[in-house]
């Protein structure tokens, strides 16, 4: 193992370790990183000399800032059309997203830093979630026209209230204390015992102290979430039935002059900036998989990638933010009332032998 390798695999004790080492690119997962991540899980699931896994970034910004965009956006570029990339990627992220789900062994993501799209995939999927104090964690999808993926179908759901619905669309930023109060990490630490809980991990016989025992032990008070404040403005104003309800109830809010005033208008400004493709594909999204499993909601997600990356807004979302930088996406549809359902609806049709399956 090279100190340049991308995902560097190691052991202390018992204790397997798994780093992502892209710092400069904030841990983004390319499809070469995923096809290393496999393997490795595969051969500590079963090997009788490791008892858990370790999953945390290099550098100081970021555990994981998502998948490789833009990869995916030159892949479906390309002269003729997108190429196999933008259906392979997807379908192999989402298969390590499954095993991850379901790994037999303690699973331990260290969450310090941007955690984000496919950094929530590979965290939130698995047993155990450690924020810290610099843990930044959001699903910003809806503003590079794509959705909440990953199986945030599942887990947005799993929210408070409607909270996941405001998540998806907004791509709202969450702290630590907010994570931890949507679900979305199990332990708050503070980052300079993080070591310290690594080497008490690996010191850990399960039979004697189990690891949920051992991250009980280094957890800490998170203080207030912010975001549960919110929580009762969030539930009146993302209850709607459509896009154009929700926006309506945020007016509504905003000109009531109480105190969530000030939070409704900025949410309703944020959100006529995204995709509106992107936002009815989101509501509709989390309305249907309410009760998905994980597999359930891999599988609608897949779907709705292929169509999406045959289609324009993602394409142009990632150039505006990622490749030119200019901020100004050009959206087409370019309105909310021009995203009929008709259009909406044909993102959730079947897509025949591409369907992403999993095996019983």
């Amino acid at each position: 193992m090279a100190e340049n390798d991308e995902i560097l695999l190691g052991r202390d004790g018992r204790l397997a370790i798994l780093t992502i080492n892209r710092p400069l690119a904030l841990n983004a997962l390319t499809l070469a990183n995923y096809r290393r991540i496999g393997p490795a899980l595969r051969a500590w699931a079963a090997d009788p000399l490791v008892n858990a896994v370790v999953v945390r970034g290099a550098g100081d910004r970021a555990f994981c800032a998502g998948g490789d965009v833009r990869a995916v956006y030159e892949a479906g570029r390309r002269i003729g059309g997108p190429s196999d990339l933008t259906g392979i990627f997807f379908r192999e992220e989402y298969e390590l997203i499954q095993r991850i789900h379901h790994f037999p062994k303690p699973y331990i993501a260290i969450i310090d830093g941007i955690t984000m799209g496919g950094g929530a995939g590979i965290s939130v999927n698995g047993a155990y979630r450690v924020a810290t104090e610099r843990t930044l964690f959001a699903m910003p999808e809806t503003g590079i026209g794509l959705f909440p993926d990953v199986g945030a179908t599942r887990f947005l759901n799993r929210c408070p209230g409607y909270l996941g619905r405001y998540l998806g669309m907004t791509g709202a930023r969450l702290n630590a204390a907010d994570a931890l109060y949507c679900g979305f990490a199990t332990h708050y630490v503070t980052r300079d015992r993080i070591d310290e809980l690594m080497a008490a991990l690996a010191a850990t016989k399960p039979a004697r102290r189990p690891v949920e025992q051992v991250l009980g032990s280094f957890a800490v008070d998170s203080g207030p979430a912010p975001i549960a404040a919110l929580q009762s403005a969030i539930d009146r104003c993302f209850v709607g039935e459509s896009v154009e309800a929700i926006l309506d109830a945020l007016a509504a809010e905003a000109a009531g002059g109480g105190t969530h005033a000030a939070w409704a208008q900025e949410t309703r400004a944020s959100l006529l900036t995204k995709s509106p493709t992107s936002l009815k594909i989101t509501l509709r999204q989390l309305t249907i998989g309410r009760d998905y499993d994980l597999e359930a909601a891999l599988a609608l997600e897949y779907r709705l990638t292929q169509h999406v990356m045959a289609s324009h807004d993602f394409y142009e979302g990632v150039r505006a933010v990622l490749i030119d930088k200019d901020q100004q996406p050009h959206w087409h549809p370019p309105t909310l009332a021009e995203v009929t359902d008709e259009v909406s609806e044909a993102y959730f049709a079947p897509i025949g032998e591409r369907e992403l399956r999993f095996a019983n």
